[in-house]
């Protein structure tokens, strides 16, 4: 296990360079199965899930190869070339197989091309975030309205079709990843299949885009309304990762809570949504320099309120809404502002329960129950403390390794394994803006 070791309070500077998107990233190398062409994806992040992934794939026997070196890893994404022409679906059955796709909650994105292409999959129940249920539900029901057979036997799936004919479908949530599945299940499906509630990340808009330009006919792109209609085969295609929202927005945070100024370029501001706006709802002021954007110093950022003075609330939803993976970011940031502001977490029950480290650390936070709490800003009148603490999860892990940014004295974060799934050589990166922040194997 490795931890970092951090010593707070330094003023940060300087330019951080966003990611390629990890979601993305896990949906698109899936998409890859569908072809017996060369796939080429730019800006892929060099991140343990995102790794994991590629390793799965190569051992089902798709051919992989690194297109550029590491020289230039901080400021662009690794790139590969993929071949998906001598798929092996006999490693399905494999004990390594079992192992590899258990660890890994994106391993259910193989499902759907492995459908579509062979009538056959099969996956071990995913891991991933301990943030709550993340049902599979809606990926399955998808797949059954196709045509599919779906058997659940203790700890894992199995999906076979002799032939996938497209349909209706009302999605019974806007889930991105069943989204992204059945339309990778329904793109060579006989007839039209028409997706209602689909989810509109922009994720899904990068795959739809992606299979668009292999060969695929979906319409209403980037909408929840979505039209596929089936065609015979895809071809290759190259495709580029969008920068990952979730780091800009946990960068914009990571300025606030240091006093930093920090400047974020390339950050696809029209795949952003309600980003920067919430983050100004804190009282952070973001400025925008064409596709760039620029965090200056504030000693101190006030939470607004309401246009009846009531306290702010802020809360997630499915996109366009707030994204879920930046409520801790926005929690934590609302630790050292001036005012009160209700943290509302609706989709994940469990995601919340980070908070008691943040209170060891002096934060003033009221856990009303699962998914709400209150928190009362410091107005940086009382810094945080350095404190030993663990990263439950992906984004907790980042708004408490903030956190130790800006504390006094030295803070220990440990199970940084989790952090590293969803952030690329974070520590190198935050160095060069002048952390004080060291790994410890």
């Amino acid at each position: 296990m490795s931890s970092f070791e951090i010593t707070g309070g330094y003023k940060l500077h300087g330019t951080i360079y966003p990611q390629g998107a990890k979601n993305e990233a896990l949906q698109v190398i899936c998409a890859v199965l569908l072809t017996s062409d060369v796939v080429v994806i730019d800006n892929v992040p060099d991140i343990r899930d995102v790794n994991k992934l590629i390793g799965l794939l190569q051992l089902l026997g798709v051919k992989v190869r690194r297109l550029n070196d590491d020289s230039e890893l901080l400021t662009q994404g690794r790139s590969y070339e993929f071949q998906a022409d001598e798929v092996n679906l006999d490693v399905l059955e494999s004990e390594d197989f079992a192992q590899q796709a258990a660890a890994l909650r994106g391993s259910i994105m193989i499902v759907g091309p492995l459908l579509a292409r062979y009538g056959k999959a099969v996956v071990p129940q995913p891991g991933g975030d301990k943030i709550g249920r993340r049902r599979l539900d809606t990926h399955f029901l998808g797949m059954e309205k196709l045509g599919a057979t779906v058997t659940y036997r203790r700890g894992g799936y199995r999906v076979e079709a002799k032939s996938l004919q497209g349909c209706y479908m009302l999605l019974d949530e806007a889930s991105v990843t069943g989204t992204a599945n059945i339309i990778m299940a329904s793109v060579m499906a006989q007839g039209t299949t028409t997706i209602m509630n689909a989810a509109c990340e922009p994720y899904v808009y990068q795959l739809c885009s992606m299979l668009n330009r292999m060969g695929a006919d979906i319409s209403g792109v980037g909408s929840n309304l979505l039209t596929i209609h089936g065609v015979s085969e895809l071809k290759g295609c190259k495709h580029r990762l969008l920068p990952d929202m979730i780091e800009v927005g946990s960068f914009i945070g990571m300025a606030a809570m240091t006093q930093s100024d920090i400047t974020i370029p390339n950050v696809g501001i029209e795949h952003l949504g309600l980003i920067p706006k919430v983050f100004r709802r804190l009282g952070i002021e973001v400025w925008q320099r064409g596709d760039d954007l620029f965090v200056p110093s504030q000693e101190h950022y006030e939470i607004e309120r309401f246009m009846d003075g009531s306290i702010m609330t802020i809360a997630d939803a499915p996109w366009p809404g707030f994204t879920p993976d930046l409520i801790s970011i926005a929690l934590v940031v609302a630790t050292q502002a001036r005012g009160s502001v209700l943290i509302h977490q609706k989709m994940f029950e469990s995601r919340l329960f980070f908070v008691d480290k943040l209170i060891d650390m002096g934060a003033q936070i009221i856990l009303c129950d699962p998914h709400r709490a209150t928190v009362i800003g410091l107005d940086q009148q009382h810094r945080l403390r350095g404190v030993r603490m663990s990263s439950p999860d992906i984004r907790a892990g980042v708004a408490l390794l903030i956190a130790a940014l800006s504390a006094d004295g030295k803070s220990r974060i440990d199970n940084i394994e989790q952090i590293d799934r969803g952030y690329q050589h974070i520590d190198q990166r935050l160095r060069l803006l002048g952390a004080e922040i060291t790994r410890i194997d």
